[in-house]
């Protein structure tokens, strides 16, 4: 029987009850069962197993460790050396990575195992793996509905079991958006605290790597590999760690507002069961710059994707299209590389960015970021956590939501922390029915700067698990 965790692996690991490469074979081979997910974009096969001997060699020689053996997914924009690594776009479609990430550095130090990469939005701009150039990737639990997005590849992979523990990014949400549609949970880390060397950047001021799991305890176990400094990544850093003051929990004023009825209902159940276990909730917690931090997101966000995904220019490296001129070269590789929503954001974003349209929309949107994160911090000092549910509804249908603008607003949650650099996890909190079939949805907590052990914490007494060590 599989594990159903990476605790339970290595454990059977430690007990040599079974090897790494009889996981790694078992999960490769139900990863080709599934291939109707579309959750993976390439399996790594023979490396996998060629890793899974290596971590039993290791393991037979005296060595030990959580991730030991551990067969992982990793999303598509983060670089494996001599792998392909295109961010499901067709402009990368046939690059091959040089170089580690930093993470994937750090977790080949631990012996994992990498299984293959996931799908997800092109260059992590999305909210449902819709946007692949490769197809959407499907729901474990309703396949005709959306897996969430950006890393909605990874979660699949994770909830229906063709991966112990994924790797994804998050730019708006893109690690908890899938993680509430799939049942998994997913940590969005304080900026800074992983490293994004090796990451393929959307933008740069918001992109966390963040792991997928299917406990906090898991969650954890790839989060202290992946975390720290990295002189490679400016931005990296240790941090100071916050010190817990308590078990209070803030729920911002009007955040029932676009919320499906029985999500509602859920995320009242789960403020009472909190309460259960010990913590006070404060609700109408009053954070006057939340209204506008949708729109200064979404402006920020195609400001810095423009200016990311100009170096694509069909001449350098990338795909490259043969027009009648230079200038010929850049239309007609950019109009073949990019699909729709990755063209839409450049040219909003090259729009606010102009000389005649600056003030007006992005040196709002800084001001709108600073004033969120001053009110963050200032409600930090009398609450201890803030707690939504991660996404407004459950996962909707693929093709239901073709207005690009309903699904920015579906990101409502999830953003703030991305605005404001701080933690946020997303654990499953329960079901909704739609149309017969029972649909994941979770909540998120999020905290001070560098607070993810306090979050895990609350995870935990929230879904049961045992007391972190």
């Amino acid at each position: 029987m599989m594990p159903g965790s990476i605790q339970e692996a290595s454990a059977l690991l430690q007990k040599d009850e079974v090897t790494s490469v009889e996981l790694t074979e078992a999960l490769l081979a139900r990863a080709k069962e599934k291939d109707n997910l579309n959750a993976y974009l390439e399996l790594f096969e023979e490396d996998a197993l060629a890793q899974a001997k290596e971590a039993d060699r290791r393991r037979k020689n005296g060595e030990s460790g959580n991730l030991l053996g551990i067969p992982l997914a990793i999303k598509d924009n983060i670089l494996i050396e001599g792998k392909r690594a295109g961010a499901a776009s067709k402009m990368l479609e046939h690059y091959t990575a040089t170089y580690d990430a930093t993470v994937i550095s750090k977790l080949r130090g631990e012996g994992a195992v990498f299984i293959g990469r996931t799908n997800m939005d092109e260059f992590a701009l999305g909210g449902s793996t819709e946007n692949s150039a490769f197809g959407p990737t499907k729901n474990p639990h309703d396949e005709e509905r959306v897996a969430g997005g950006t890393s909605g590849g990874s979660a699949a992979a994770v909830a229906a079991g063709l991966a112990l523990g994924a790797l994804g990014s998050d730019t708006g949400g893109s690690v908890r958006n899938p993680a509430s549609f799939c049942g998994v949970v997913g940590l969005k880390p304080t900026y800074g605290a992983v490293s994004r060397s090796g990451l393929i950047a959307a933008v740069s001021s918001f992109d966390q790597i963040g792991p997928i799991a299917n406990t906090v305890a898991d969650t954890k176990l790839l989060f202290e590999a992946i975390r720290g400094r990295d002189p490679l990544d400016s931005t990296s850093t240790l941090g100071a760690v916050p010190v817990q003051k308590g078990k209070v929990i803030g729920v911002p004023a009007n955040v029932k507002v676009g919320l499906d009825t029985d999500v509602e209902e859920n995320f009242e159940h789960a403020l009472k069961k909190l309460e259960g276990e010990g913590y006070e909730i404060r609700r109408d917690v009053a954070l006057s710059s939340l209204a506008p931090s949708l729109a200064s997101y979404y402006i920020t966000n195609f400001a810095e994707v423009s200016t990311n995904l100009a170096r694509f220019d069909g001449v350098r490296y990338g795909l490259h299209e043969e027009g009648e001129d230079l200038l010929g070269d850049y239309l007609k590789s950019r109009k073949a590389g990019f699909g729709p929503e990755t063209r839409r954001r450049i040219i909003l974003g090259t729009y606010v960015l102009s000389a005649g349209y600056y003030d007006a929309y992005y040196g709002k949107a800084a001001a709108a970021r600073a004033a969120l994160s001053a009110d963050f911090k200032a409600a930090f000092e009398a609450i201890d956590f803030i707690a939504t549910p991660t996404m407004p509804t459950p996962a909707f249908r693929i093709g239901e939501k073709a207005d690009p603008l309903s699904l920015y607003l579906a990101d409502v949650f999830t953003v703030p922390a991305n605005l404001t650099g701080s933690p946020a996890l997303s654990v499953p909190s329960g079901f909704v029915e739609r149309e017969g079939k029972k649909l994941p949805v979770g909540i998120q907590f999020m905290a001070p700067h560098f607070g993810e052990d306090a979050l895990l914490a609350v995870g935990v007494a929230f879904l049961g698990e045992p007391s972190l060590t």
